[in-house]
């Protein structure tokens, strides 16, 4: 870190995430942006979600109460590359063509020629999101992506469980996103935990938190995983609250479903849309910031590992507010700070 850099200061113009002066290869924690929304099929703008966590990062106090100077590691976002902007136009073009047809139909070419070339390049993402992970992951880096719609946590999720194989993945969301190639993509954002569970064997146990929108197929798939996938309903969470239940006891519950390594997947949908009123699917109900972020605490008290994580759904207000941004760039501190605590008790 560059010895005239003083973290009380306001952020320079042009400054890296948060403001700080690292380089990906100095920083120990590096951010992969992935600006890419292609199977989005209500809300839209979340490819705009990395650029706008940036711009509100610089914002955030880099001190913090309970984790201390998460900074002092090093945190760089890298500069996504312009093809990602390219797939992510094309593929939104191709997808509109599905989407206002209502999904696939079989018998109509158009549509499967459509749904086919946005899985090509879905494909591509994850890929290339995948093999970004996996570099700096080899590099012995802490690494984090942030999107993007949730379909764009495959390939650091597949990048996580190679090197950590048996963890769990703390999932955050409104949605159980179990679907099977939902409209006829077979990689939108209300499959990935389809796909995760389908595809990546390393991925031991997945918790979900905050699910409050699911089709009975969803709740289906969870009853009949064997206990591979745990689901903390959003209504069962309001009812033990509504009885008593510390919000502190309810997190101990959950964290004890998961292994010892844990990578966590957090859309931000999963908190109340007060606090994310732009995201693509907001659902009425789920956590608030400080449940949210006690939960991360949570699993690094109980002495579990905070391996990587990824943060998706950010979409900020058209009309210019940087409110869903700046709650998104503080939970993003948060998981940083926490991960980085919980690799050196």
């Amino acid at each position: 870190m560059a010895t005239h850099f003083d973290p009380a200061a306001a952020a320079q113009p042009g400054s890296g995430i948060f403001g700080l002066p690292h380089s990906p290869e100095e920083a120990h924690v590096v951010v992969i942006p992935v600006p890419f929304e292609a199977t989005t099929s209500y809300g839209g703008g979340t490819s705009d979600g990395p650029a706008a966590l940036l711009d509100a990062s610089r914002q955030v106090d880099l001190f913090d109460v309970e984790t201390g100077r998460p900074y002092e590691r090093g945190i760089a976002m890298l500069e996504a590359p312009s093809e990602l902007h390219e797939w992510n136009t094309r593929a939104k073009e191709r997808a509109q063509i599905v989407i206002e047809a209502g999904g696939i139909d079989e018998g109509t070419p158009e549509l499967l020629a459509a749904a086919r070339d946005v899985n090509v390049f879905s494909e591509k993402l994850n890929d290339h999101v995948y093999r970004t992970a996996k570099h700096w992951l080899e590099q012995g880096k802490r690494v984090a992506a942030v999107g993007g719609d949730h379909a764009i946590s495959f390939g650091i999720i597949q990048a996580h469980a190679e090197k950590y194989p048996g963890m769990g993945v703390l999932h955050l969301d409104a949605h159980a996103d179990l679907r099977v190639a939902y409209e006829g993509f077979t990689w939108s954002h209300a499959s990935i935990f389809y796909n995760v569970a389908e595809r990546i064997p390393g991925v031991k146990t997945l918790v979900q938190v905050g699910l409050r929108d699911m089709s009975e197929n969803e709740h289906r798939y969870i009853e009949q995983s064997g206990g591979r996938i745990q689901a903390f309903f959003d209504a069962t969470l309001q009812q033990n609250r509504f009885d008593g239940l510390p919000w502190n006891q309810q997190v101990k519950q959950i964290v004890e479903k998961l292994p010892q390594q844990v990578y966590l997947s957090f859309d931000i949908d999963g908190l109340d849309p007060v606090l994310c009123p732009h995201t693509g699917t907001p659902v009425p109900g789920g956590l608030s910031f400080p449940e949210a972020t006690a939960l991360v605490a949570g699993v690094v008290r109980s002495g579990r590992t905070i391996v990587g994580f990824d943060l998706t759904e950010v979409a900020p207000d058209p009309e210019g507010s940087e409110w869903d941004a700046n709650v998104g760039a503080r939970l993003l501190y948060k998981m940083i700070g926490w991960m980085l605590k919980s690799q050196q008790a």
